[in-house]
């Protein structure tokens, strides 16, 4: 099983291109980076869409731009992979976004994983124009069209909800096909089809998600006729303990990504210490 870290990165934590360094420098296999572009100060939305949620943390509002930080990140590693863990694809403009990941991946020279989900704040997704109800069908088109941007010489796509008029779009990812595309979130039938029909990787967020929706995965998959096996599983927000990873390795998980503490820098470099040995550890289990 890799082992990856994820943070906001924002200006009250440790800087991005340090924690890459170390992250690199202490054997993780990748690098996970969150968004939100703002946080409108009238939203109703719970944290997480879950009622009863605590307060909205304040490093929601003051994380860095993903694709900045990571093509920063990039030019300071040689070996991490980097990833948008995850980018609200539903309220951006898939032209922009496609030309940003292809950006990083050329940059990193092919080390980029694209981590995508639908999103939860309504009011965030309002001032880009994104229908709450449409966000499913709306990431869908998005990262369909991208892919037609990543892989043709003139791209086009006409769905439903997104149309890209025969176009040039450089430059190209260096990962042939695009990088992988990892959908974090439930599977429920919905979800299960997309990560079916589209995504490269599925990556629950432990503790929230309940594994089980790999079978609806599964039929998912045989509806449409793809081998189930070509696509990974691996689990966000894991627990940093031997025994539980290994639990998780068992059944089928070959990714787990922990979460780095928003504090200060010494902090964040302490929990690298402390949970970096379960990096050889779960190469040898």
């Amino acid at each position: 099983m890799d082992i990856g870290i994820t943070i906001f990165p924002t200006d009250q934590t440790i800087n991005p291109i340090e924690l890459a360094r170390e992250a690199e420098a202490h054997g993780f296999e990748s690098l996970w980076f969150p968004e939100h572009s703002h946080i409108p100060t009238r939203r109703t939305t719970p944290w997480g869409g879950r009622e009863g949620a605590p307060p909205l943390p304040e490093f929601y509002w003051r994380t860095h731009d993903p694709f900045v930080a990571l093509g920063a990140c990039a030019a300071a590693t040689d070996t991490i992979k980097l990833a948008t863990g995850i980018c609200l694809v539903a309220q951006r403009d898939p032209i922009h976004t496609a030309k940003e990941v292809a950006s990083v991946d050329v940059l990193s020279d092919g080390r980029m994983l694209f981590g995508i989900g639908y999103g939860w704040n309504r009011e965030e997704m309002a001032q880009h124009g994104t229908d709450y109800l449409q966000r499913r069908e709306l990431l869908r088109e998005n990262v369909l069209a991208m892919k037609a941007l990543w892989t043709q010489d003139e791209a086009s796509f006409d769905g439903e909800l997104v149309q890209i008029e025969p176009s040039w779009a450089w430059p190209k990812p260096t990962q042939a096909g695009g990088p992988p595309v990892i959908l974090g979130g439930a599977a429920g039938p919905k979800t299960a089809a997309h990560i079916a029909e589209f995504c490269d990787g599925w990556m629950p967020i432990g503790g929230r998600h309940a594994l089980g929706g790999w079978q609806a995965i599964v039929e998912a998959c045989e509806a449409i006729d793809r081998d189930p096996s070509t696509i990974e599983l691996g689990v966000f927000g894991a627990k940093a303990d031997e025994q539980k990873l290994t639990e998780l390795a068992e059944a089928g998980m070959s990714r787990a990504v922990f979460i780095m503490p928003q504090g200060p820098r010494d902090e964040v470099l302490a929990e690298i210490e402390r949970v970096a040995p379960l990096i050889d550890a779960m190469r040898t289990a």
